[in-house]
């Protein structure tokens, strides 16, 4: 059969898994009369839920003898690691970029790792539908992009193709009769090379990504790059610099549709499913016995942020979650290293905490809200970037950062980042929305989202994507406002809240739980501010005017986890529970609280 295998790469929101919905509704994937369901392959709830691809996915699609399989990346910065490790399997790319908003942060990032594995690229440009598309002015400004990541002329020649994956249609031009997809699976027939293999050799395969099935344990994904693999064959698992392993091919199976088939063999450039290898991990290679030679591992870029993953100690500790021990914790995240190839897991030196890096604060949270989801209960710290020397210079992560505000709310955004570190390189103001391009470290990141959606009424969106290490630019201010900390346990009283609604917002309302050293509010001033949350009215038999009124207390400021892990300073901690997201303090008891900070208060003053 004609194989092509095409990895569909874009920023976030660009519609890749929109498109891939019409691909395969064209195909005859989906059964007629069959409800149909958007961004099929957004099958994970948290996908669903957030509307972004994390996880990479396979499909395969048939039309004729042609069969493309298909490899659908995340489009965010922060899973990024899921893109370099599964291009290894594509021969081609199709790079979708939006016909409003042109090329972004992430675009120039996949593209750059697109052309660095030599894939022919298509260029689609999607979204024409829209009423603001300007299609020709985005190639243009993708062709120019094209010359600055240093493209060839062969990889400048790139095709393009026009299209809206909402409304199921793919043309050649920007304007014309709206009709389906055909034309874009004639283009990759013809524009992408058939996959690169090493031969007719003894079979080789390497590991790049991993699926798990609960009766069958783990499952390798990767390419055939020689040979034929049969069912039932023994394969070696080796890699550069490690011992090999024996092992046999229990179950192989290719990708048909949404699903898998079984098969008795598959031969080179054909991406494959290996079922009977339980500890297999990405980036390894299976070799027939007679001719152990590993592929090269994937190159994967280093961490920028590293949090802290802690039992709860709280005093609510084990009431939500059933998973709460640091062994349940440690042994999670070890398995999550099987598959999550861009983070990184060190223990603390005890069993109860450990220290996990990854490419951002949305990379961690998703890994904290899927083990919240299983029943686990922990602690989390601050996010904080990762430095290192170099030439005895301290060098901290950078990132490039765009920011998509309307003109007269240009002035907030440009003062709230510069004020974080930021320095503006570039405005283009050619429209109503403004655009503006900063370079800012990535301290300078941890809350700034949430800043410019109050400072611009929500009318601000930021995209940001790692550039690179340079000089330490001193210090970048923090949370201005101190928090109220809880001084008693029990549950929350309106009568308390009212008392307290002067001094600032609440986390919490009427009946919620809470104990010592919880955080229950934000104060409006700065410095943290000891309350009692659960003082009740004294109730008399005596009547006074006045006193009886009805109380009207705020509702409180709810946080979703990547909030409350950008709001929390150093000495504060994310509580998470499978029903709950809470603030608190890492000393629960004030008086040592208190020890503590005037102990650091004279070890600060001059001798």
């Amino acid at each position: 059969m004609n194989i092509r295998n095409i990895a569909i790469i874009a920023h976030v929101d660009h519609g890749k898994t929109t498109l891939v919905d019409a691909l395969l509704a064209d195909a005859g994937v989906f059964r007629e009369g069959a409800e149909r369901v958007d961004c099929v392959l957004d099958s994970n709830e948290l996908e669903r839920e957030r509307g972004i691809t994390v996880l990479s996915k396979n499909v395969a699609i048939v039309r004729g003898d042609l069969k493309i399989n298909v490899i659908d990346t995340p489009g965010h910065s922060d899973f990024g690691g899921e893109v370099e490790r599964v291009l290894r399997m594509a021969d081609g790319a199709l790079l979708l970029v939006d016909a409003y908003e042109g090329p972004m942060p992430q675009t120039r990032y996949v593209l750059t790792k697109a052309l660095e594995e030599g894939l022919r690229v298509i260029v689609v440009v999607n979204k024409c539908d829209r009423s603001a598309a300007r299609p020709h002015a985005v190639v243009d400004e993708v062709f120019d992009l094209f010359g600055e990541l240093g493209a060839d002329d062969d990889q400048l020649d790139f095709p393009v193709l026009f299209a809206s994956g909402r409304d199921g249609w793919v043309r050649t031009e920007p304007d014309g009769p709206e009709t389906d997809t055909t034309c874009l699976f004639e283009m990759v027939e013809r524009e992408v090379p058939p996959p690169r293999t090493s031969g007719d050799g003894a079979a080789r395969l390497q590991v790049s990504s991993i699926d798990h099935n609960d009766f069958v344990g783990r499952i390798a994904i990767g390419r055939i790059d020689r040979g034929t693999v049969r069912r039932g064959a023994s394969l070696t698992v080796t890699t550069p610099d490690g011992a090999p392993r024996a092992g046999k091919v229990a179950d192989l199976m290719v990708f048909e549709g949404l699903g898998r088939r079984s098969v008795e063999s598959a031969s080179a450039g054909d991406i494959v499913a290996v079922q009977g290898y339980p500890e297999i991990a990405i980036g390894e290679t299976l070799c027939d016995p007679v001719a152990l030679e590993p592929l090269p591992l994937v190159s994967i870029d280093e961490p920028t942020l590293t949090m802290d993953f802690m039992v709860n100690d709280s005093p609510f500790n084990g009431r939500e979650g059933k998973l709460v021990t640091g062994r349940q914790i440690g042994d999670r995240l070890r398995r999550e290293l099987r598959s999550n190839v861009a983070l990184r897991v060190e223990d603390l030196g005890s069993e109860s905490s450990f220290r996990v890096s990854g490419r951002g604060v949305l990379h961690l949270g998703i890994l904290v809200e899927t083990m919240r989801r299983e029943g686990f209960e922990l602690a989390v710290s601050r996010p904080r970037v990762i430095d290192k020397m170099v030439d005895g210079k301290r060098m901290e992560p950078v990132e490039e950062l765009t920011v998509d505000v309307p003109g007269d709310l240009s002035g907030r955004v440009i003062e709230c980042v510069c004020n974080r570190g930021g320095e503006l390189e570039d405005v283009d103001s050619a429209t109503a929305i403004a655009r503006l391009r900063f370079v800012i470290p990535a301290r300078g990141l941890i809350g700034l989202r949430s800043r410019l959606l109050t400072l611009t009424q929500g009318e601000a969106s930021m995209h940001h994507l790692f550039r690179g290490h340079e000089p330490f630019k001193g210090r970048v201010p923090r949370r201005t406002a101190g928090v109220m900390v809880s001084t008693h346990s029990g549950q929350v009283s309106a009568y308390a809240l009212d008392a307290l609604q002067d001094r600032g917002d609440f986390f919490v309302k009427p009946a919620s739980p809470v104990y010592e050293g919880m955080v229950v509010g934000e104060h409006c001033k700065s410095g943290d501010i000891a309350v009692n949350a659960t003082r009740e009215k004294k109730l008399t038999n005596m009547r006074a005017s006045g006193s009886d009124r009805a109380l009207k207390v705020a509702p409180p400021r709810e946080f979703g986890l990547e909030d409350a892990l950008e709001y929390i300073e150093e000495d504060e901690l994310v509580e998470v529970t499978p029903r709950s997201i809470r603030i608190r303090k890492r000393v629960l008891d004030a008086l040592v609280r208190k020890r503590q900070e005037k102990a650091a208060e004279s070890s600060a003053q001059p001798t």
